[in-house]
């Protein structure tokens, strides 16, 4: 006879695991399904290890300028293996620790490839044959993978993605980032930071075009000044691969294709959903260049079939994925007969961004140019680094907070942050956003001193004409 439960989680990511605990936490007789390992790529080849190696570029950055702090630092080197074996022990600790929380809420793990052959059951084939697992609810989170271009297919030596960048077994001397997303000047920064001569190729008008236009005119300066090179408007033609490495032809914003020689290329050009051959189009479920279609609850418009994540529309973040796991099963549970759960739909205007480049990009909510495409009247400040006492002292003088709101109410619709520490700054202005907060209660605040949070501050007053240290 087939296992029976209330909810079965097909993939064991950051929205997969927080939905089997939600889920467990709640009373529902839960099982999830992994085909590889559970925490999914977030934990163990994507958002942790990638952070794990940027601390390392961090501290390497620091101690390459330890004069700047009347310290001496004599014959600084980077340990390729040493970074790597580091990053690759952070992800298996956490992987561990997944492994633990699915034992201690009682959650059944079935590890195999999944796939949907009917209502509320679900095909699992994994080492120990097929088996057959049925739901009152499934929930589809099985995430994404890098794109490739058809001319530029990895190989895992001279053509990355991040998951060949992540563990590489030489250092590149010369390295092509295609796209300059999160993920493309993540690599970037981090390679730069060991002395690689980095390219960027950006197809765009800007890096990080999803961001304000300023903070991505001040990151390009400040990659620039770092040593960087960034081509923007710009786009890769072909790519030959050959002992000595790989030839490309880029063509520029003139319109003229030349031809550059590299050592790698990270491939960094956006993600395809995990959804072939899961059986979703069989159910009935609806889907949009292979994102399954849900509303602000995770509902497919299926009965019994629900999808979060990054196999779902954007933004494809890990925190958006376990908020989604979350407020999914809260809402199977209402469904249910639960009356003590009050799950409120996904508001994605609420989801904050972060990019741990060098330096940091946090941002939260509307660009000051998409509020106003908006029909927003706007006001908008913005407060740099140098005028707060911190971030001068840390050492760390580069960069701003910008904040955008709503003249005629006061709403906070935006924030946008590039320096030191943004990332775990950025939680301040979440936070009010997701209470609807206005500048005047931003401005009422007090901001504890010394710290760089206080630009935050001051970028509110100054969006009103009353900034105090500028």
């Amino acid at each position: 006879m087939a296992d029976t439960y209330d909810v079965i989680v097909l993939g064991s990511g950051p929205g997969g695991y927080v939905a089997a605990i939600r889920a467990s936490q709640l009373g529902l007789k839960t099982a999830i399904v992994e085909r590889e390992l559970l925490g999914g790529i977030c934990l163990n080849w994507g958002c942790i290890p990638t952070k794990a190696l940027l601390r390392s570029a961090e501290v390497l950055h620091h101690m390459k300028h330890a004069k700047d702090y009347g310290l001496a630092a004599d014959n600084i080197t980077a340990d390729l293996d040493a970074i790597v074996k580091r990053s690759r022990g952070v992800a298996k600790q956490l992987n561990q620790g997944v492994t633990h929380l699915m034992k201690k809420n009682k959650i059944a793990v079935h590890m195999g490839t999944g796939k949907l052959v009917g209502a509320g059951k679900l095909e699992v084939t994994g080492d120990k044959g097929t088996e057959t697992l049925s739901a009152k609810h499934i929930i589809v989170a099985t995430g994404a993978r890098a794109r490739e271009l058809p001319f530029a297919k990895a190989d895992g030596k001279r053509i990355w993605t991040y998951r060949h960048a992540m563990t590489p077994t030489e250092l590149p001397t010369k390295l092509l980032v295609m796209g300059s997303g999160a993920i493309g000047i993540e690599f970037a920064s981090f390679y730069n930071d060991l002395g690689v001569d980095v390219t960027v190729v950006e197809m765009l008008d800007r890096i990080v075009p999803v961001e304000d236009e300023a903070v991505s005119a001040f990151l390009e300066k400040a990659l620039v000044k770092q040593g960087m090179k960034i081509l923007t408007g710009a786009g890769v033609e072909a790519i030959a691969v050959d002992a000595n490495g790989v030839k490309a032809k880029i063509k520029g914003k003139d319109g003229k294709v030349t031809e550059h020689a590299f050592s790698h290329v990270i491939s960094a050009v956006g993600i395809v959903p995990n959804t072939e051959d899961l059986g979703l189009e069989k159910v009935g479920a609806k889907l949009d260049r292979g994102f399954i279609q849900i509303d602000g609850y995770g509902r497919t418009g299926v009965a019994g079939l629900w999808a979060i994540g990054d196999c779902t529309p954007g933004p494809w973040l890990a925190h958006k994925a376990s908020h989604e796991g979350v407020t999914t099963v809260e809402s199977i549970a209402k469904e249910l007969g639960n009356k003590d759960v009050h799950p409120h739909p996904l508001d994605r205007r609420n989801i904050p961004g972060c990019t741990y480049c060098h330096p940091q990009i946090a941002s939260v909510g509307l660009t000051e140019a998409k509020a106003k495409e908006e029909g927003y009247q706007v006001k908008a400040g913005t407060f740099p680094f140098i005028g707060n006492g911190k971030a001068i002292a840390l050492g760390e003088p580069e960069g701003f907070v910008k904040t955008v709101f709503d003249a005629k109410t006061g709403e906070l619709l935006g924030a946008h942050m590039i320096g030191a520490e943004v990332t775990e700054m950025i939680q301040g202005y979440v936070v009010g956003k997701t209470l609807e907060t206005t500048e005047q209660e931003l401005m009422n605040t007090v901001f504890p001193h010394p710290t760089i949070s206080e630009t935050m501050h001051e970028a509110t007053l100054a969006a009103y004409g009353r900034a105090l240290h500028i």
